[in-house]
Parts: structure tokens; sequence; C-alpha cells
């Protein structure tokens, strides 16, 4: 794990997808299965019987794997295939808790599996600022990037009840506020000026909903999908280059043959959740899901 902060006083492009990678990318064989015993899940969210958080999920065995990984599909498990930790599970694992596993001292387990919901936000505010910062464009908010980069980081490196402890709608709405001016930047720029004539602003902060919408003929270049229910849309064919998605439902969105490679705050769930194919163009930064047909 990552422990000199200061690294990324000097991070660039490069380095910065390279985190993105090796840092904030999930690696379950260094994991206790957190994800897997922390969070409820239930019927509602993709799964096809419900658990309470806290409880292990029955597939969840002794070596700390899931015994139906492979048949998560089959088995209707979609809310399995669409999560994504950004990487927290390992470092709750091996930094935070040196490598001593819940099973072995359960006196512990509680509270690891509280940091690790407190960890896996932290890890998911480093994803977009790492996203940001790897845009040729933000280069005039580098500085204040890296420094946030530098605070988050710096957080998630605390002891157990420190990360407990840890304000996150402190820290989330200064994290937002830069992503924020990174996306207008970015839009504003693939735009070039000419407003985005697919209409995205909604009144009252609600987010827009697009379910099963057909938009494989919409411009959604510079768009701003922010939260946006996208569940079951239609968006094969399209280029969402500049394209602002973060937080956006992408559960069941079509994206077979869709450019992905420039939209702005994509994430490894959304892509998990999503119906793509060898056509579908993703970012260098994501893994194509192995679910998807070829």
């Amino acid at each position: 794990m990552m422990n000199d902060v200061t690294a990324f006083q000097t991070i660039n492009s490069a380095n910065s997808l390279t985190y993105q990678k090796i840092q904030l990318h999930a690696e379950c064989s260094s994991c206790f299965g957190l994800c897997c015993v922390a969070l409820y899940f239930s019927t509602l969210d993709g799964f096809p019987t419900d658990k309470k958080a806290g409880v292990p999920c029955p597939n969840l065995q002794n070596n700390n794997m899931c015994r139906v990984h492979s048949e998560l599909s089959e088995l209707g498990y979609k809310g399995c295939l669409a999560f994504d930790c950004f990487g927290a599970g390992q470092k709750v694992s091996q930094l935070t808790y040196q490598g001593v596993d819940w099973r072995v001292d359960p006196k512990t387990a509680t509270e690891m599996f509280d940091v690790f919901l407190v960890m896996r936000q932290l890890h998911e505010l480093l994803w977009y600022l790492s996203d940001a910062l790897s845009l040729p464009s933000t280069l005039s908010l580098h500085p204040e990037l890296c420094l946030l980069i530098e605070e988050t980081e710096e957080l998630t490196q605390g002891r157990p009840e420190e990360i407990i402890k840890i304000d996150l709608t402190l820290q989330r709405n200064k994290v937002n506020e830069m992503l924020l001016k990174v996306s207008q930047l970015v839009r504003n720029e693939t735009r070039k000026g000419v407003p985005s004539p697919f209409i995205t602003n909604t009144k009252n902060g609600k987010r827009m909903n697009l379910m099963a919408r057909d938009l494989r003929k919409k411009d959604l270049r510079g768009a701003d999908l922010r939260g946006a229910c996208l569940i079951a849309a239609d968006l094969r064919g399209n280029d969402l280059c500049g394209t602002d998605v973060i937080g956006a439902d992408f559960r069941d969105t079509d994206i077979r043959g869709t450019d992905l490679v420039d939209c702005l705050y994509l994430t490894q769930a959304q892509l998990n959740a999503a119906k793509g194919n060898n056509e579908t163009k993703i970012p260098i930064s994501l893994d194509r899901p192995k679910h998807w047909p070829y």
C-alpha cells in the first residue's frame, strides 16, 4: 500500500492512472471478504435473497473467497457483479489491520466492518480525484487536485478508531466542489463553448430519470449526466466524450458499441452493471467485465 502521500506533489497523468490501477482496484485475494460480510443485500438490489449487514454471505468460504464467483450471473447475483470497493477491502485488511483476519480475532469484526464502510467511501473519492488528475485539460487544477488527494489519502492511513470518526460529509463536500469545477471545465472544452443540445439540468437537485430511454441518436458529448437514472437505457453506439457520469445508475444500460473512453468519473461498478460487448470502448484505467459477451 502507498504510505508516502507526498508522492502526489509531483504526480502526473501517467502515474495517476497507475495509482488507479494498483491502489484503487479491488484485489479480493488480499481482502478478508469484507464486502461479503459488512454489507447488507436484498432482492431489491439485484440479489436472489436478503442478507443482514454483519452476517457473512452463505457463499463466503473460510479462505475469504466466493464459492460461486464464476456463477454469479447465472445465480442472479447482479448486485455482486456490479459492486466495487475501489481497493478499500485490501487496504483495511492488510494496512489498517496489518493482515489480522476478523475470523482470527473476532472482537475486531464489528469495528473492521465499520472501518471498511468508511474506507470504501474515501477510496471512491480518491478514484474520482485521480480520474480528474489524469486529464490533460485539468492541468491548471493539478495543484488543488494533488492537495485533495494527499489529504484524502492521509485520512485512509489512520488507526481504526480515527477512521471511524472521520467526517465523511465534510470531506465529500470538499471533494465534490473540486469535481464540479473539473466537470464544468471538461464539458465546456468538449463542447467548445456550445451548449449541449441534450438538456440535463434538473430542478431541486433531483436526478434525471432516463430509465429505458432510447438515447442512441442523442448528442451526449459534454453532457451532464451526474446521478442520472440510466437503468435499461439504450446508449448503443453513442459517444460519451467529456460526459459527466458520476453517480449515474448504469444497471442494465445497453452500452454495446458505446465509446466511454473519455467520459468523466466512470467506475468499474458502473461498467459491471451495464450490458456491453467487445465493441464497447472503455478507459484504460478500467477492466472489461468478464461476464460481457464477446
